[in-house]
């Protein structure tokens, strides 16, 4: 972007200022990214919560809720935590597509659009540590919208926990999304057309783990459930109404929070299966990392830092 210094008052013809208003005007320069680049407060971030519809045929809406869309076509779940930002699963992009998210919906195909909000996206920010279906690692990825939506009723945030944010196993939570993931693995593969709901519980890893190396050729000592990832399960009942990429949901001390998101499309392959997710906790930094970096990258950035060189310059003649 280029700035020209008659457009910030300076140049031929004007008077530059002196010493004590450049004391008062760096201050207030050095505050302005502050409130350009965040829309909410962090100390007390907005979180939404579920709430029931007078339809007695639907079920709960979840505000947070995203269907990723490529080419228009429903490929994955998400879930908005900022009005700029979608969290979903990195296995869920598909190279460089045309992508967008409809929100604001419990409808897979919503007829008209007076609560739902149909948004292209602008970028996506894959995690350097995603290895690939092969081996899932940093199954996580970030959706910049094209523009920031407007919270409402029907549009609303989960909150991120913190890094240090212990969930406790047998937390009750629960898995939303559109897919009957169950159905993919034959040729009657359907969505539903109403967001499906299901109650689980946080499991131990290393049970989750033990679960899954019954029939894998992979040695015990080689864990299959990493770190980086948290198991729930609904003690042999179908859980499989999750899209890959969508969240896991915990409300924990009267806020909603992102603990997960469904990484393992295969848990779903049996009922008893549990549902295994990335750990959000393990990628609270990064993801807060980059919706910082790209806040403070736009448009504005050239300017400030011209105008800021300017009042720090010594006064010539002084």
């Amino acid at each position: 972007m280029a700035v020209s210094l008659s457009s910030l008052g300076v140049g031929p013809g004007t008077s530059r200022p002196s010493v004590l208003s450049r004391h008062v005007l760096l201050p207030l320069l050095l505050l302005l990214p502050l409130s350009w680049g965040n829309k909410q407060d962090t100390t007390n971030p907005v979180c939404g919560e579920p709430w029931w519809s007078e339809d007695l045929q639907m079920t709960r809406h979840w505000p947070w809720e995203v269907s990723l869309r490529m080419e228009n076509e429903h490929v994955c779940g998400g879930a908005l935590i900022d009005p700029s930002w979608v969290v979903t699963a990195a296995h869920c992009i598909q190279g460089t597509k045309e992508y967008s998210v409809v929100l604001g919906t419990s409808k897979l195909q919503p007829m008209n659009f007076s609560s739902a909000l149909q948004v292209p996206v602008r970028d996506i920010i894959m995690h350097p540590k995603y290895w690939g279906r092969t081996f899932i690692m940093g199954d996580v990825a970030l959706v910049h919208l094209q523009a920031p939506v407007t919270f409402s009723e029907y549009v609303q945030p989960i909150c991120l926990p913190e890094p240090n944010f212990n969930l406790k196993v047998g937390t009750q939570c629960w898995v939303t999304g559109w897919s009957q993931v169950k159905q993919r693995f034959s040729a009657n593969s359907t969505l539903t057309p109403e967001l499906q709901e299901a109650e689980v519980f946080i499991m131990d890893n290393k049970r989750c783990d033990q679960h899954y190396h019954k029939k894998s050729f992979f040695p015990p000592v080689v864990p299959l459930v990493l770190g980086d990832m948290i198991c729930a399960t609904n003690y042999g009942e179908n859980l499989c109404y999750g899209d890959s990429g969508g969240p896991l949901a915990c409300e924990v001390e009267g806020r909603w929070i992102l603990a997960g998101v469904l990484s393992w499309e295969k848990a779903c392959a049996k009922a008893q299966n549990p549902g295994v997710y990335t750990r959000v906790t393990k990628y609270t930094k990064w993801i807060k990392k980059q919706m910082s970096n790209e806040a403070f990258s736009g448009p504005c950035t050239s300017a400030c830092l011209l105008f800021l060189c300017w009042l720090l310059q010594p006064q010539m003649g002084s």
